[in-house]
């Protein structure tokens, strides 16, 4: 890593400092800390007044190889060179090279199953929700329409992202809610049966819970919702925005069960910070779509598509993956131990891979603020818990500094300091 720039080496040009609330010709919709970054560089962010920050956030998950990575680099600036936007009226190579990458390497290659690009995980979302309504309007039963989703998820902030997830907080002031969706506990099949009607189209599952409290469902859990759709004629949608993209050690979370899915909606990690969110479908699936069914201006430009596909490149190099699975492995144990070391701080731990969870004592928003303080980024979650995302690059050496820090902020707790 280069040296730590100065104290105020990259403030803005017009010397201002930052903080405060920020710009009030922003709209108030985030609670922002009044960091502000000037740079990145792999694992880490430098702030204007040049402090370091090991990033355990990657941006909610975004930053998968973390920033500024060079092959990330070199691709958009060569596309940025070439031609950035020419719409979806012509043919896109970068687009039909990565779905052929995505497909390949996943469940819809085996499927003959096609890929629809946009914009945001969100978008993926809302592509997958039409497809359901779709493919059951011309192939099954026009009268399905409603699909079941777990309580505790989270799909997105359109209106109908939101109904998805059912989560009174994000829903209020947002009547009358988008009809059609059912809600059952998180791997609890005895539940989702009962809910099973003649208006049910589909399962809609996050295999990790992110926003949830990054709650890892069980393979007998995954395995059990393929049966229920298998035997009801539902379509088993997974919502891989955020567990997606190597992030658990595989290219999709769901694949530790075997189970092949109808439709997975996937961003976050696929861009490496640049927007861009994927729906992948079984080609059985994908066949209700026909010209003019769904659409996007801006999706799957070649700009996107070069970086996606140079994130492709660094994803599934042979060993890669298997490196994340070990990555996680080392975090996983560390964290164990301070668990077991501070019990008073953290109540326990959960997730798969480099997607883990710490449960505090405390409300969890002052961990975050605790850490940030000690010069760790993470981000919180539901059920109390802080998020540790760390980019899939993250080294051995980092991992064990970020573990030094939250024992740090850990014994600070305690202390009351």
């Amino acid at each position: 890593m280069n040296a730590p720039a100065a104290p105020g080496a990259d403030a803005p040009a017009t010397g201002a400092p930052l903080g405060g609330a920020g710009s009030p010709a922003l709209m108030n919709t985030y609670a922002r800390s009044e960091l502000a970054f000037s740079r990145g560089e792999g694992a880490w962010l430098i702030a204007v007044d040049g402090r370091r920050f090991l990033d355990f956030a990657s941006g909610i998950a975004v930053t998968a190889l973390g920033h500024c990575h060079p092959h990330l680099v070199k691709a958009l600036n060569e596309q940025a060179s070439r031609i950035w936007h020419t719409s979806n009226l012509y043919r896109v190579p970068g687009q039909e090279t990565l779905a052929e990458r995505l497909a390949a390497a996943s469940f819809a290659g085996a499927t003959g199953g096609q890929v629809f690009f946009g914009n945001s995980g969100v978008e993926a979302i809302e592509c997958g929700l039409k497809l359901v309504r779709k493919y059951h309007d011309d192939f099954g039963d026009p009268g399905r329409y409603r699909v079941i989703a777990c309580e505790g998820s989270f799909h997105g902030r359109t209106l109908a992202g939101l109904a998805a997830a059912g989560n009174a907080k994000y829903l209020k002031g947002y009547a009358p809610y988008v009809e059609g969706f059912d809600h059952v506990p998180f791997e609890n099949l005895n539940e989702l049966r009962a809910k099973i009607g003649p208006e049910t189209a589909a399962i809609l599952v996050e295999p990790v819970q992110g926003e949830g409290g990054m709650r890892a469902a069980s393979v007998e859990y995954l395995r059990g919702l393929r049966a229920v759709c298998d035997e009801f004629g539902l379509l088993l949608f997974f919502d891989e925005v955020q567990s997606g993209m190597g992030r658990t050690g595989k290219l999709f979370a769901h694949e530790w069960s075997g189970v092949t899915p109808d439709i997975v909606a996937t961003a976050k990690g696929i861009g490496g910070g640049f927007p861009l969110g994927a729906c992948l479908a079984t080609g059985k699936v994908a066949a209700a779509f026909g010209h003019g069914s769904h659409g996007t201006t801006f999706g799957g430009n070649p700009l996107a598509m070069a970086v996606g596909n140079a994130v492709l490149d660094i994803i599934l190099e042979p060993g890669f993956l298997p490196g994340v699975v070990k990555k996680g492995e080392r975090l996983a144990k560390g964290v164990a131990q301070l668990v077991d070391k501070h019990p008073d701080v953290f109540v326990d731990f959960r997730g798969k891979g480099l997607m883990l969870g710490l449960k505090c004592v405390a409300p969890n928003t002052e961990m975050v603020e605790r850490l940030r303080r000690c010069g760790l980024l993470t981000v919180g979650a539901g059920d109390n818990v802080v998020r540790l995302l760390p980019p899939l690059i993250i080294s051995d050496s980092e991992i064990d500094q970020a573990l030094d820090m939250l024992d740090k902020a850990a014994t600070e707790t305690k202390a009351g300091n």
